[in-house]
């Protein structure tokens, strides 16, 4: 029986277009898509593979933790 894990993903657009994924319970998984569907699929393949490696070694694999998330606005001087 498989075992079913929930995890956060954080999906950055790019300038050039796509999106750059990054898993923060996993911070091993970065990945990319060229649109949002790729780039969720990409994520799924990416945490299976981090997961299978990290129990295959023995490691944990972290339970999911929400990451609060928050916007800064930072003033620079000119």
């Amino acid at each position: 029986m498989d075992t079913e894990y929930t995890f956060t993903i954080v999906l950055e657009p790019q300038e050039e277009g796509g999106f750059l994924v990054l898993v923060p319970a996993l911070p091993e998984v970065v990945t990319y898509g060229a649109t949002e569907d790729e780039a969720v699929a990409m994520a799924e393949d990416a945490i299976r593979l981090a997961v299978g490696y990290r129990q295959d070694e023995g490691d944990t694999v972290p339970s999911e933790h929400l990451p609060q998330m928050r916007q800064l606005r930072v003033a620079v001087p000119a």
